[in-house]
């Protein structure tokens, strides 16, 4: 047989063989559900990345799919990971609370973020995730979580960031101020010090951004990041993570020379229990404590400062509704003095107010992702082990038939004719079930706290309308400005 004819039968072969391939990664499971069809290899990562752009949001993608396909379930699959996303109120219920939903993707992207391994809370699952999120949770609040030592830490927050919004110029935008306000609360309770870099906490605004809940293209086809690593968001997370890790290593080394047996914060509780641990195989580790500080750090960095971002547009937009929440809280107190969380958790109106503002631009309007633990059924349709979950928060907040009129601003619509709040416990602001946010609480009490108090000391007015928002991990508002004029 001659080489020319040999090489006939080899590239046939070869062909042959990645047809196969390529037939059988666009073929959906059995009762999969609905959903466009597969691009061999890549499945559907160009056609939703095409849409998104379109729609300007994934999270708009995804709502355009479940009208297009007339179906509460829709099934996707971005790379090699099969994708289901759930909308409306019964089916995110049902997926917050089912013990097979419970679990975390271990992909690509999530490994990245802790430097390649399965370490932290936010992205973990099992007994690692379990003993360690009762640990945090358990610790955060001993240190002062909800009490007046928290109360006390975002009063001082709040004074410095409002003379250096008031300070800087007639026009300001005061995202980064807010950010900065925010991380220097929970920097305080997680390693007793301020955070003080502008710069890691703008580019962590823009890996807010960079990628979405699915993890975009560096998680759906990760070979890119040798072809584009600036384009899939590789060298913005590596240097990200590059930046962290070194900051809360040598945090960690500057608490082990001074620790004592008083419980200054997080890492003094971490270390001493490492110490109590250190004779068993524990996963007390010190890789363990860097990844639980940078779960605390993401999630604290931007999420709670982009809602009173949207707190703040919302009072610049909607003057009669500030005007409104002056007078409430005047009634409290004159302005230029400091209202008190009790105060203002009493001011049904202003809880009101941010009710409608999360409801109207909640920073995630897509959450998750949840791994399936194992083979399952949601709604008629069958699940394989390891599916992503993602659920649209966007598909409750914005749902015609519950509210009406969802593109409309009205707080009014939280409250009863007696004039108390209406039962919340469908929005899932901070999800549900076993995976709620456990920095909730801190979140909800530094929003009020600061939405209040520069409502009441500060007439809100809008200089500059954002061009939109940015649509990633978090929805964002594009850069904006606005005038603040001193109360009397």
């Amino acid at each position: 047989m001659s080489l020319l004819l040999m090489a006939w039968y080899f590239v046939c072969f070869v062909t042959v063989i990645l047809l196969l391939i390529a037939l059988r990664t666009c073929r959906k499971p059995k009762n999969y559900p609905p959903g466009p069809k597969w691009i061999p290899f890549v499945g559907n990562t160009y056609q939703l990345s095409k849409l998104a752009a379109t729609k300007n949001g994934q999270y708009l993608a995804f709502e355009e799919l479940r009208q297009r396909y007339k179906s509460d379930i829709i099934g996707l699959k971005l790379g090699r990971e099969y994708v289901v996303i759930v909308f409306g109120n019964d089916l995110l219920n049902e997926t917050f609370h089912r013990d097979e939903f419970q679990g975390r993707p271990d992909n690509f992207f999530m490994r990245l973020r802790t430097m390649g391994k399965r370490r932290g809370i936010t992205m973990t699952d099992g007994d690692l995730w379990k003993v360690h999120r009762s640990f945090a949770v358990r610790h955060l609040k001993l240190l002062g979580l909800g009490q007046r030592r928290v109360d006390e830490l975002i009063h001082d927050e709040y004074q410095l960031m409002v003379d250096r919004l008031f300070d800087a110029t007639k026009s300001v935008t005061p995202t980064l101020y807010l950010q900065s306000a925010v991380m220097n609360v929970l920097w305080e309770l997680t390693a007793g010090t301020k955070f003080e870099d502008p710069k890691l906490l703008t580019l962590m605004r823009k890996r807010s951004s960079a990628f979405d809940m699915a993890g975009g293209l560096l998680n759906q086809i990760p070979w890119l990041r040798y072809l584009a690593p600036t384009r899939t968001g590789f060298s913005l997370i590596t240097e990200i993570n590059q930046q962290l890790y070194s900051l809360i290593s040598n945090i960690i080394v500057e608490h082990k020379k001074t620790i004592t047996h008083t419980t200054r914060d997080f890492i003094d509780a971490y270390l001493n229990q490492m110490k109590k641990e250190e004779i068993y195989n524990t996963m007390f580790t010190e890789e363990q404590l860097i990844a639980v500080c940078l779960d605390l750090f993401i999630a604290g960095s931007s999420t709670t400062s982009s809602t009173l971002d949207f707190a703040i547009l919302a009072m610049a937009r909607w003057p009669d509704v500030q005007a409104k929440v002056q007078s409430t809280l005047d009634e409290i107190q004159p302005p230029g003095t400091y209202i008190t969380a009790e105060q203002i958790l009493k001011n049904r109106y202003v809880e009101a107010v941010l009710l409608e503002t999360k409801r109207l631009n909640h920073v995630t309007p897509i959450i998750g992702p949840r791994r399936v633990l194992r083979n399952t059924n949601l709604n008629g349709y069958n699940i394989p082990k390891n599916t992503t979950i993602l659920m649209s928060l966007y598909s409750v907040h914005q749902d015609q038939l519950k509210w009406g009129d969802p593109e409309v601003f009205r707080p009014e619509r939280f409250m009863d004719t007696n004039g108390k709040i209406n039962t919340t416990e469908d929005m899932y602001f901070f999800g549900f079930g076993k995976r709620r946010c456990p920095g909730e609480a801190l979140a909800q009490r530094f929003v009020n706290l600061a939405f209040a108090n520069l409502i009441h000391d500060f007439t809100i007015e809008i200089d500059q309308l954002p061009d939109g928002v940015n649509c990633g991990i978090l929805l964002t508002p594009k850069p904006y400005k606005i005038k603040m004029t001193k109360r009397k």
